[in-house]
Parts: C-alpha cells; sequence; structure tokens
C-alpha cells in the first residue's frame, strides 16, 4: 500500500511531538514535512526537538533527518506532496485561524488539534466514534469557501473526551441525559511544555485552568448537535456545569460525573452493558487507531487511576468506573482517558483516518 505523505504544523511542541511518535511505521501515513516556529526553520528536526522531546518513544532516523520549514510555508507543504497536515500550531487563536485557512485554500486539507476553529459554524470538531457524520459538512464548507480539495477539521478539548463519548453511548441507546455536573482533574501534560511550574503544581491543586470550563460546557452540545443547512445547530441538552483543576498528574484527564436522565432511566446494570457493548464505525473499519473497546468498564471500587488505566486500549479507550446511583441526580461514575494521545495526537491520526476512509483525503495531486 502506497502512504499518504504527511506534514505536521508545529512538530517541535508537546503534541507535535505525540503526531511524530505515534506515526512511526503507521500503516497508511508517513511524515515527510515538519514545520515549526521561525527559530526552528531551517534546522534539521533532531537538532530542533533536541532539549525538548519529552517523551519516552522515540522517530525513526530519517525523520531526525528532515529540515524544519517555517509553519507559514504554505509552498513547502506542496512541494513535499502532503495529502494532508496535521495541526499541532501554539499561536495566537486569530494567527491559528488565518494558518490553516491558508492551507485548506492551497488545497491541503488541515486535521487540526488547536481550538481556533471549534466555534466556526461549518467546521466539524470529531470524535470518531461520536459523530463520524459530522465530516459530511466538508462539500458544503468547501462551496462556501470556495476551496477544492481543502478542509478543515478539528478535533475537541482533551478534558471533554473522558466523558462524551459514555454519555454518546447512553443517548444512542435511547436515554436522554438533561443536566450533567463534572469536575475535571487534568494532567500537567495538558499545559504542554514547559507548561506548569513545579512550585505551582507540586504538593498542590490548581482550582483554574483558562478557558476549560467554557469549552468543556459548549464542545459537547457542537459534538452532540446537528448539520442543518450546512452549518452546525447545538444540540440542546444536556445542561452542563463544569469545575476544571489541574492537579500533579503527568498524563491522563480524569472526569467526576453527575448525569440527570429524563423520565425513562436506565440501571446501574444497564448502563455497564451499554458502554461495555458500545462500538462504533472506527471499531467496525477495523481502523489503525481505534481502541478494539472504546469504552472500558472498571469494577474494582479505586479504578479508573491515571497510571494504570491511561494506556488502556493503546491509550484511546475511555475507562469508566465507580458507576453508582447519584442522591441529587441520577447516575455517577468517574471517567479516564489519556490527554496527549486520544484527547490530542491519537485522536487527530484516527479522524485522519476515518477521513480517508470516507474519501476527504487521498495522494495529493
Amino acid at each position: 500500500m502506497v502512504k499518504l505523505p504527511v506534514g505536521v504544523l508545529g512538530a517541535t511542541g508537546m503534541v507535535g511531538q505525540n503526531y511524530i511518535a505515534l506515526l512511526n511505521n503507521h500503516p497508511w501515513f508517513e511524515v515527510r514535512f515538519v514545520a515549526a516556529s521561525p527559530r526552528s526553520a531551517g534546522k534539521k528536526y533532531k537538532d530542533a526537538a533536541a532539549g525538548r522531546w519529552q517523551l519516552s518513544k522515540t522517530y525513526e532516523s530519517w525523520i531526525g533527518e528532515l529540515i524544519v520549514a517555517g509553519a507559514n510555508d504554505v509552498g513547502a507543504a506542496k512541494a513535499a506532496n502532503c495529502a494532508f497536515v496535521f495541526s499541532a500550531l501554539e499561536m495566537e487563536k486569530d494567527e491559528i485561524r488565518a494558518l490553516e485557512n491558508s492551507y485548506a485554500a492551497a488545497g491541503i486539507p488541515v486535521i487540526s488539534n488547536a481550538s481556533a476553529h471549534r466555534w466556526t459554524d461549518d467546521v466539524p470538531v470529531l470524535i470518531a466514534e461520536v459523530n463520524p457524520g459530522h465530516a459530511d459538512i466538508i462539500p458544503a464548507q468547501q462551496k462556501k469557501r470556495g476551496w477544492d480539495k481543502g478542509f478543515i477539521v478539528v478535533k475537541p478539548n482533551c478534558s471533554i473526551q473522558s466523558y462524551t463519548t459514555p454519555i454518546h453511548a447512553l443517548i444512542k441507546a435511547g436515554y436522554e441525559v438533561k443536566r450533567i455536573i463534572v469536575s475535571t482533574l487534568q494532567a500537567v501534560s495538558g499545559a504542554g511544555y514547559p507548561g506548569v511550574p513545579s512550585l505551582d503544581i507540586i504538593d498542590n491543586i490548581v482550582p483554574y485552568i483558562g478557558g476549560e470550563e467554557e469549552k468543556s460546557e459548549k464542545e459537547p452540545l457542537k459534538i452532540l448537535g446537528d448539520i442543518e443547512n450546512g452549518v452546525f445547530k447545538d444540540a440542546a441538552f444536556p445542561k452542563i456545569s463544569a469545575h476544571c483543576n489541574r492537579v500533579p498528574v503527568a498524563d491522563g484527564h480524569t472526569a467526576c460525573v453527575s448525569l440527570e436522565f429524563g423520565e425513562k432511566k436506565p440501571s446501574i446494570e444497564e448502563v455497564k452493558k451499554i458502554w461495555r457493548e458500545f462500538k462504533s464505525l472506527p471499531q467496525e473499519l477495523n481502523l489503525p487507531m481505534a481502541p478494539e473497546q472504546p469504552i472500558i468498564v472498571r469494577e474494582e471500587i479505586d479504578r479508573p487511576q491515571p497510571r494504570k488505566d491511561r494506556d488502556a486500549g493503546k491509550a484511546m479507550a475511555v475507562s469508566v468506573g465507580r458507576i453508582r446511583p447519584c442522591p441529587v441526580f441520577d447516575l455517577r461514575f468517574v471517567g479516564l482517558s489519556h490527554n496527549t494521545v486520544r484527547g490530542a495526537a491519537g485522536g487527530g491520526i484516527l479522524n485522519a483516518e476515518l477521513l480517508k476512509y470516507k474519501g476527504y483525503i487521498g495522494l495529493a495531486q
């Protein structure tokens, strides 16, 4: 099989490093273009990443020899014949939005981790198991903007992925979820590198992460919503109240969730059965990055835990536990997902695999 040549924008940052590592030996995609800030441009990737590489995994030696381009050098990406690019840019939102638009306008699809386009009304925010059909807005997006082969797709905020898929599974099974209260315990890797100073986080919890509560309350409604007249219409429910906290954990975002259902209320055993049996299009297609079981139910009284469960299902599964009645709402549980894999680069790669299956990306012309 001929592998698609792909690029990584922001390749030296934390999310970019995860893309580079996770794409090693990918059966469909091969990194042929890396781009970063002006201070890295012109260097070999191995030199630009030296002293910044934070992962235990490494990359193929030939990737280290790639010359880093400036992120705004769209022509270099075209010269590398990129079928599409992953965007892990760390810039101001207006700058990211403009740069991603320039790649799409040049005919290069953009699969983004950045938040700049999450509220653009014709850009899908994809969790591959939850709303794969939202990718089908792409032709309308292209027509509206006069783009030929280019388009933009984004993945959501990493913190919502520890509970959005379980909630979707319950809704799909016929249960209306009316209200949610969620408290997230978010790993320091979510802040990037160098991230949170050690004296701020060691022996401490920081009960504020800028913008996280707003994202946690709004993004699931777009993901669970519908397409109407070529734009997205948010779901009316569930109503979400979020509390977001930074905790001294390296990787793995945890969410403590209470749910209120409509008139029809499932039993605890029914909830567990729904989650154990849930599969979606990525599992049906056996996509390379998809976990075999997207929701893993833990029966131990003290699970899930980040150190023990964040790597479950190729670090792409959501682990749930402490599933029990709620004395205020109806049900409560704890969810956990790997924030830099499922919540970042791994989720982006799975989105790319889904888009390839749907025929939206292929060899560059």
